[in-house]
């Protein structure tokens, strides 16, 4: 059984004032998770992947569409489904006047733990995560990393069978960011536990088993990232230049190549395109300032999905 279904989902939200328009954050977008995967959603903010987020979350209602988790049906009856979820919000939910302990307690009375068992359970998911030294700590002396830390304990004390994480790593430093992920696949692998991650971050995507790319509200690709990188179809090749709409036509005449623009640069892809490129600056004398060679990468299949880079993307 897949731990998501999700078909067809659709969202607006209202105007938020009657002056503006209503706002369409999704539009049908239609996506798996396996049992014991690791997923990513990714995207730029705005694209429509908190949306997506906040409604596996049960935390929003979708316009139209459905979601099944484990089997169950999300959207029509929420509550028998809340008990498999641990939630790991981009937005500190965290009370940071209280101890560490004193926050997973509240957080496990909410699933109906309580006593002897509770204060293990705490114990057990705080030394997990390496924490267990600060259990007395007051939040607010916490760093970033040790805070979001506590945010995932407090995500896992359930015992959910899937967790979903929105931007987990923001506002961590490498080294924290390094050991989230560590711990992330330790919870894949010895506990076969799905996660779903979203991030506009493309080494943070690289690290999942599947990605669905949502931009605009739209699911512009889906699969494994190798998947994704094969769909270029070459090595991408970049032309800096101060007349992108020259260069970008005389190629696609010259060559029988798509391009794209992107900012003062003409890209396109092309086989064995170490070999290609003393030709290109040959056939354009002075028209080409600057070369970039690369493999394949998501940030590739991203630009070639939607003309525009994700970091730049005005959402």
């Amino acid at each position: 059984m897949d731990a998501i279904v999700a078909q067809n989902l659709t969202h607006t939200y209202p105007p938020k004032r009657p002056s503006k328009v209503a706002q369409k954050a999704l539009r049908g977008v239609s996506f798996t998770v396996s049992t014991g995967e690791l997923f990513g959603l990714l995207g730029p903010n705005g694209g429509g992947k908190s949306t997506t987020f906040h409604i596996l979350s049960t935390f929003f209602t979708p316009t139209s569409g459905s979601v099944m988790l484990f089997g169950k049906d999300a959207i029509q009856h929420p509550d028998a489904v809340r008990r498999d979820l641990g939630i790991v919000f981009q937005t500190p939910g965290l009370d940071i006047k209280l101890t560490v302990q004193e926050n997973l307690t509240h957080q496990g009375h909410l699933y109906g733990l309580s006593g002897t068992a509770l204060k293990q359970r705490i114990i057990e998911v705080l030394t997990r995560l390496g924490v267990d030294s600060r259990k007395d700590s007051i939040v607010e002396t916490l760093s970033g990393g040790l805070r979001r830390r506590v945010e995932i304990a407090k995500g896992l004390l359930h015992h959910p069978k899937l967790l979903l994480l929105d931007e987990p790593t923001a506002g961590l430093d490498p080294a924290s960011r390094r050991d989230l992920w560590n711990y992330l696949f330790e919870l894949k692998t010895s506990e076969r536990m799905t996660l779903v991650v979203t991030t506009h971050l493309m080494d943070e995507a690289d690290k999942c088993d599947r990605v669905a790319i949502i931009n605009e509200g739209v699911l512009v690709s889906f699969g494994t990232p190798a998947a994704l990188k094969l769909d270029i179809g070459g090595d991408v090749i970049s032309l800096g230049t101060a007349d992108t709409a020259r260069l970008s036509g005389e190629i696609e005449k010259k060559y029988h190549v798509t391009t794209q623009v992107i900012g003062q640069s003409v890209r396109f892809e092309r086989a064995q395109g170490h070999e290609f490129i003393p030709q290109v600056i040959a056939d354009f004398p002075g028209l080409v300032h600057s070369v970039t060679l690369n493999k394949p990468t998501l940030e590739d299949v991203f630009i070639k999905k939607t003309g525009h880079r994700l970091s730049s993307d005005p959402l």
